[in-house]
């Protein structure tokens, strides 16, 4: 191995315990009291505590935690469905058919990736309450989904446009048309793709903190990161309690991820098109 394959290496090594570590950190802490924190805060815990867990999960906060729990699955599986589906589709326009402006369109997508969602804010909330959606899940799914388009579609773009005309002119001998190709034959061989982007967007629509805040009023319709917010307000003395919860609330997206990446493997090793 040469000095750049070290470099490299060493580069994924650090990269992976910067990611790694703090999750770590919480996962030990949540098992532990508050002394232990104190006294030993990188060390394992000694003895385990997991009461922190399972009071989280069965104890005086369950109930908030399930129901923090379904409104964030709510929204993201609402948010992701929009964003993947609409997303597709077009990508599949933008690289499979030839129309005047469509660089022009393409680029205006590009573009959305130039703005940050933090200045959106005010005028989304406006507009959100003037289409009567404050307080609802779908004042929070839409705006994840738009902000979402822009990267999904740059994303697919490129995979959409390397599949062989070949195969499209075959499809459509068998009968198939223009959707029945975009249905039959590109979204099964895009599921890598497909795969990679609902990763991205359910992670950002898992950890989004602004728009809930501002578009969520009821406590009752908060998200994980709400929650988290509040919990650890609420129990500022009982930090070993309020990792616990932390650990709780990430580990959905993570668990989610762990299973779309051994999707994303095995379509990959599936093997390309067979003719």
């Amino acid at each position: 191995m040469g000095i750049f394959g070290i470099a490299r290496y060493a580069v994924l090594v650090f990269v992976a315990a910067v990611i790694l570590v703090p999750i770590l950190f919480a996962a030990l802490g949540g098992a532990k009291t508050n002394g232990q924190l104190l006294n030993d805060p990188v060390g394992l815990p000694s003895p385990w505590v997991f009461s922190n867990y399972t009071d989280v999960l069965f104890g005086a906060n369950a109930a908030v935690f399930w129901g923090e729990l379904l409104n964030s699955v709510i929204i993201a599986t609402v948010a992701v469905f929009l964003t993947v589906s609409l997303a597709a589709l077009a990508a599949f326009v933008f690289a499979r058919m030839v129309f005047k402006g469509r660089e022009a369109m393409y680029m205006l997508f590009t573009l959305g990736l130039l703005f940050p969602s933090a200045v959106a804010i005010l005028p989304l909330y406006i507009l959100v309450r003037q289409l009567g959606l404050e307080s609802n899940y779908l004042g929070v799914a839409l705006p994840q989904a738009a902000f979402g388009l822009p990267l999904t579609i740059i994303i697919l773009r490129p995979f959409f446009k390397s599949i062989p005309v070949e195969l499209e002119d075959a499809a459509k001998i068998d009968g198939c048309g223009t959707f029945g190709f975009f249905w039959r034959v590109l979204l099964p061989l895009a599921r890598p793709a497909l795969a990679t982007v609902s990763i991205l967007a359910i992670v950002s629509t898992w950890n989004a903190f602004m728009l809930p805040l501002i578009i969520l009023n009821g406590a009752d319709q908060w998200t994980l990161p709400l929650g988290v917010m509040n919990f650890s307000s609420e129990y500022t003395n009982d930090q070993a309690r309020t990792l616990a919860f932390t650990v709780m609330a990430i580990l959905p997206a993570v668990l989610f991820y762990i299973v779309a990446e051994r999707q994303i493997v095995s379509g990959l090793t599936a093997g390309g098109v067979k003719g």
